[in-house]
């Protein structure tokens, strides 16, 4: 419980700097709605070359191989806006100031090292991919369930560690080897002073996720019924009622997604900023006990 609390505790820190700092949240935005419009356009190849190719050979190799494409895409679009986020927040605790000009650059600079990050996050989902695929194929056996919760793990650890590596990539202008190992040096050493077990965030933010999901799909459902009741079970009564509903459903979903993703962005990025500092009055030999950023001070007391 105290966990939740403090989840919540550290959401309305990060939104409130969003609030003081409108730039933060924009990158977050801005992800949303090109993922979307990439999402729109990646799905119509895949679509045609199952229907034109069907369930052969080379058709389920072409609609895998579109599959990453797409994948790879979204992460990209993903980490970019996300590494613009960091920067931002980085900015803001340093400086008092997030400016969208420097993180624009800053994410120009190390558009290389985020390619090969997508391109790392792209290959983990894949193998994900291909171990539910055979478990289906080959039925359920002790070792296809000991491989997909092997790399349901890896998932699971790839997908913590490239939020943190995001931050050293941007904040320390780091490419994905140095990344990796910079992460890989702050967890050994107990660096990461705090973990997702005592700051809930993923905990609020899916509950949060899934209140909205059920609000807007409650209201979406009651006024397009309502629509259709109105107007008739015709065409025209049918897709203004579920369209509108759709609408409004996708509506509440965005938002939801909005709140996750840069309250995410932000406890990472506060995280990593600690570790950071930890390390350097560690090398200075400096007995004082580093204060956390802001966001987490706040949480923490």
């Amino acid at each position: 419980m105290q966990s939740f609390s403090r989840g919540w505790s550290f959401l309305t820190q990060a939104w409130g700097m969003a609030f003081r700092d409108k730039d933060l949240i924009k990158p977050s935005i801005y992800a949303l709605l090109v993922g979307f419009f990439v999402s729109i356009l990646g799905i119509i190849p895949i679509v045609g070359a199952y229907l034109l190719l069907g369930d052969t050979g080379f058709g389920q190799v072409l609609t895998f191989a579109l599959g990453a494409l797409m994948v790879f895409v979204n992460f990209m679009v993903t980490y970019l806006f996300s590494g613009m986020t960091a920067y931002l927040i980085f900015g803001y605790l340093s400086e008092g100031d997030g400016r969208m000009d420097k993180a624009w650059r800053i994410v120009q600079r190390d558009f290389f090292d985020i390619l090969t990050l997508a391109a790392a996050s792209t290959a983990v989902n894949m193998l994900k991919r291909l171990a539910q695929r055979r478990n289906r194929r080959g039925g359920a056996n002790i070792l296809a369930g000991l491989a997909r919760s092997a790399v349901g793990l890896l998932e699971v650890l790839w997908t913590e560690a490239a939020y943190l590596i995001l931050p050293a990539m941007v904040i320390d202008d780091l490419n994905l080897k140095d990344g990796v190992r910079r992460v890989w040096e702050i967890t050994k050493n107990n660096l990461l002073l705090i973990g997702i077990s005592t700051v809930g965030v993923r905990a609020v933010t899916g509950l949060i996720g899934l209140v909205l999901g059920l609000t807007g799909a409650v209201i979406g459902f009651g006024i397009g019924y309502g629509i259709i009741s109105l107007l008739g079970s015709g065409v025209a009564g049918l897709v203004i009622g579920i369209g509108l509903g759709a609408m409004i459903f996708f509506v509440f979903v965005l938002v939801a997604s909005l709140i996750s993703s840069y309250t995410g962005i932000a406890y990472h990025t506060c995280l990593y900023i600690w570790a950071r500092d930890t390390e350097k009055a560690q090398a200075l030999s400096q007995p004082i006990q580093v204060a956390a950023p802001a966001p987490l001070a706040a949480v923490l007391g």
